[in-house]
C-alpha cells in the first residue's frame, strides 16, 4: 500500500485519498489485521472513478495480490469536522430518497497524553455493536495504528445509526469523555448513502 502513493497522487479527477490498514475485528482495535487495507476516494465524477478501477496500473497490482476486493460508491451526506486540516466531504446533490441504507466515518487522530485513557474505555463504548440488527458490516480503518484509527460502518437506515449513537449508554459515555477528556487532536463524523458495490465480503454481497 505505502508503494501506491505514487501512482494516487496526481490522479485525474480525484481531490482526496487515504491509504488505510484495518484493525483485528470489527470497530476500534489496536492491533492490526494484516489482511485487509483500505482505500478511500473522493472523485470529481463516477465515470472517472471508474476509469481507475477498471484500468489502473495500480489496480491491476492489487487484483493480483488479493482474494477479493470490496468497491462500495458513495455520495457524501454530510460531514463535520477536519481531515489532516480540511474537509474533503462536500454534500451530494443527488441522494436517492428511497434508499434507506446509511454509511459512516469516524476518524480521529488521539493525543499521545490520552491514549491509555481512550484504548482503556473503547471495549466499553462499542458494547453495543454486538449482535446490532442495524449494522450491516463495520471495520475499524487507519493511517496510523494507535494514533489515527477510523471506523467504517453501514446501517440499515439512519434510525439503526441514531439508535447506537445517541441513545447507547456505553456510546453516549465516549461522546461526553471526548468533550470532557479532550482526547483527539483532530476528529471529523461523516455520513454517506451507499448506493452502488462491486465485488463481495467474504463472499457476501451488500445488497442496495
Amino acid at each position: 500500500m505505502q508503494f501506491a502513493h505514487k501512482a494516487l497522487g496526481a490522479l485525474r479527477g480525484q481531490t482526496f485519498y487515504r491509504l488505510m490498514g484495518s484493525g483485528r475485528g470489527e470497530g476500534f482495535n489496536p492491533w492490526p489485521d494484516w489482511s485487509v487495507y483500505a482505500l478511500l476516494q473522493v472523485w470529481d465524477n463516477e465515470a472517472e472513478a471508474a476509469a481507475f478501477f477498471a484500468g489502473s496500473d495500480l489496480m491491476g497490482q492489487y487484483r493480483r495480490h488479493t482474494t477479493q476486493i470490496w468497491t462500495i460508491y458513495m455520495r457524501p451526506i454530510m460531514a463535520r469536522g477536519e481531515w489532516s486540516g480540511s474537509n474533503p466531504f462536500r454534500p451530494s446533490a443527488e441522494l436517492d430518497p428511497g434508499n434507506p441504507c446509511i454509511a459512516a466515518i469516524t476518524r480521529a487522530t488521539i493525543r499521545w497524553n490520552k491514549l491509555i485513557p481512550f484504548w482503556r474505555y473503547v471495549p466499553t463504548s462499542q458494547k453495543s455493536l454486538a449482535g446490532n440488527g442495524g449494522l450491516l458490516f463495520t471495520k475499524g480503518i487507519g493511517e496510523a495504528p494507535i494514533v489515527q484509527m477510523a471506523t467504517f460502518s453501514i446501517w440499515k437506515n439512519l434510525e439503526s445509526l441514531n439508535e447506537f449513537a445517541y441513545r447507547s449508554r456505553e456510546h453516549i459515555g465516549a461522546i461526553q469523555r471526548t468533550r470532557d477528556i479532550r482526547w483527539y487532536r483532530e476528529e471529523l463524523f461523516s455520513r454517506f448513502q451507499p448506493y452502488r458495490t462491486e465485488g463481495s465480503w467474504d463472499g457476501v454481497e451488500l445488497k442496495l
